[in-house]
């Protein structure tokens, strides 16, 4: 089951609602930049989530900017060492995200820049607002976005993600919507109903370990040759078909009812 309490963090906030837990980036000062302690919040929220009950995770942000990727003022006089832990947090918080087994929609109601970008382009899916924008523009401040780099190049086409990089110019969502960048781009006052029926959409049907398999799966086979990928596939879809969710999915279409699913996404 979802905790009845969470522990107090300090530039988020973290809600359970049934089946959905809520992680709202909460340092509007600051237009939730990306600071190692945000950073380190975050993961430990998805970590949190990721081991209850929870169906599925939304990424959701307070203030004018969903996040303005890492203060640039942090980076000052930073060291070897330091930039290297830094950004290694980043990529910690990012392989949280695609880790946990629920998946994570990002609700993006405004800019979403630099590491805040790589933020969204590494959730599962992302519903923004068409108010919101979109940019890698690290160059401008003579640091090229190689890590949201990475995220991007994986939802876009190269030539696009290069285009972001090499100009660091921001794109609309809608522009976002049509390259890949994210599933939809909606009017800012249905934001919230549009992020509601895509919560509903899945998880009122099929299996949430289904799901949680799924998922991972998409990931691991990511990068690999395709006789890798339909090898680690058939053996993740023959040992999915063996368990009881899909049994009972199999029984209840032979004996035409709905079936009534019982595995969590933790197993």
């Amino acid at each position: 089951m979802a905790p009845t309490s969470t522990p107090q963090y300090e530039q988020l906030t973290l809600n359970y609602d049934g089946a959905v837990a809520t992680i709202t980036l909460n340092n509007p000062n600051k237009r939730n930049a990306l600071s190692e302690s945000m950073m380190n919040e975050i993961t430990a929220a998805l970590r949190e989530v990721g081991t209850s009950d929870t169906l599925l995770v939304v990424l959701a942000a307070n203030g004018s900017a969903f996040s303005a990727g890492h203060n640039l003022a942090d980076l000052v006089d930073i060291t070897l060492p330091q930039a290297r832990k830094l950004f290694r947090s980043c990529v910690n918080m990012i392989e949280t995200i695609q880790g946990i087994p629920q998946p994570v929609i990002a609700k993006v109601h405004a800019v979403a820049a630099a590491g805040g970008c790589q933020l969204v382009a590494s959730c599962d899916l992302v519903v923004a607002a068409d108010t919101a924008t979109f940019s890698i523009p690290g160059i401008k401040r003579g640091l090229f976005c190689h890590t949201p780099l990475v995220a991007v190049s994986r939802n876009v086409g190269a030539k696009h993600a290069l285009e972001m990089a090499l100009t660091g110019d921001s794109i609309t969502a809608a522009t976002a919507e049509q390259w890949g960048l994210i599933n939809y781009a909606v009017p800012a006052t249905e934001l919230d109903s549009a992020v509601d029926k895509l919560i509903h959409r899945i998880i009122d049907d099929g299996s949430p370990y289904a799901r949680s398999l799924g998922k991972k799966l998409f990931y691991d086979q990511l990068g690999v040759t395709q006789a890798s990928a339909y090898d680690l596939a058939a053996e993740v879809v023959a040992l999915n078909a063996v368990l009881p969710d899909a049994q009972e999915g199999f029984v209840s279409f032979v004996e035409k009812r709905q079936p009534v699913y019982k595995m969590l996404p933790n197993g």
